[in-house]
């Protein structure tokens, strides 16, 4: 029996993280069924999706069933099941972050309400263009009629290079590390919680003693690697940040093993943790492999984690009082 397809909108289509993520979801690396693309971007840029078009054509991919082009986002989220928003006004130099969140603000005012009067009403909806956490905020305040705990912003690129980071400095494999996890907000303030990470069933504290080093060069490094990339590349992550799109597609569609979880910022209505209600805040979840997930409950906090929390939550609340203010919801 042929499978249903599944249809995924993607914002920005002809940018740099999409084009990377494009080849990667049509060939099958999150969905092993019929695929639908529905691919978007702005006005002037249609000559580009066209050309996206022709070599996603070209690599005969056999799970691609369709690949639709527009510039309209009512066009672009109609009936689809996966909406994955990358296209975002970047960061210029000397830009405020308030300015930025009031300029993507808009942006995510109008794509939440498209999704609101024509995506499938189960639809999920990963937002990837920053400022990710507060875009995701505008988007699912102003999309009403869609479950809001089906509303993500990235925060697997640093769970990924979280990682990373511990597995190198431990000298094993990456899939030895287990229960990495990322709080908070995609920003400087994000909390990566190296108290809670396994490395082959022992605790990653006792496998790398130095606690300095966890609190200090791995903390630090993991908030500010945005920003390192950007300075030796010269643009912000593209590859990565389309890989880590894929990690956490697959993490929500798959089983998650019963020894680990996946870092992701949803919707903190109802959080077992007592983080301020309403916010798109960085847990640890897990997922029966059908597209939901869970918060898993029952971590502690030391003092040190505890104070970080504090101060990524009150960043959060700072631009959830901004965009309020700003008229965004």
């Amino acid at each position: 029996m042929r499978q249903t397809p599944i249809r995924i909108a993607i914002t920005g289509s002809c940018g740099q993280i999409a084009y990377n993520l494009l080849f990667r979801i049509a060939a099958g690396d999150v969905f092993e069924r019929p695929i639908i693309l529905h691919l978007q971007d702005v006005p002037g840029m249609e000559s580009k999706l066209e050309g996206v078009a022709m070599e996603l054509s070209d690599c005969d991919f056999p799970l691609l069933e369709e690949v639709r082009l527009t510039t309209d986002i009512h066009e672009a989220f109609d009936k689809v099941d996966l909406a994955l928003l990358v296209g975002a006004k970047p960061r210029s130099k000397g830009m405020l972050r308030k300015d930025l969140l009031a300029e993507n603000g808009r942006i995510f005012v109008e794509q939440g309400k498209a999704l609101n009067d024509v995506a499938s009403r189960d639809v999920k909806v990963y937002v990837i263009g920053n400022p990710a956490n507060t875009n995701a905020l505008v988007a699912m305040n102003n999309a009403p009629k869609i479950p809001r705990k089906n509303f993500h912003a990235l925060m697997r690129l640093d769970h990924n290079r979280a990682r990373s980071l511990i597995s190198r400095k431990a000298g094993v494999e990456s899939r030895f590390v287990k229960k990495m996890l990322v709080w908070g907000n995609h920003s400087n303030t994000q909390v990566p919680d190296f108290t809670q990470v396994e490395i082959a069933g022992r605790k990653a504290t006792d496998v790398i003693p130095d606690i300095e080093w966890h609190r200090q060069e791995f903390v630090q490094t993991i908030q500010n690697r945005g920003a390192m990339v950007i300075e030796k590349l010269g643009r912000s992550s593209a590859a990565s940040a389309a890989n880590a799109v894929v990690d956490a597609m697959r993490s929500l569609y798959m089983p998650t093993p019963e020894d680990d979880w996946f870092s992701s910022a949803v919707c903190s209505d109802e959080n077992p943790y007592g983080i301020h209600e309403g916010l798109i805040f960085g847990f640890p979840c897990r997922s029966k492999g059908d597209g939901n997930y869970e918060i898993v409950p029952g971590l502690k906090w030391d003092d040190y984690i505890r104070d970080k929390i504090e101060k990524t939550e009150k960043e959060l609340l700072e631009e959830m009082e901004f965009c309020k203010s700003e008229g965004l919801f």
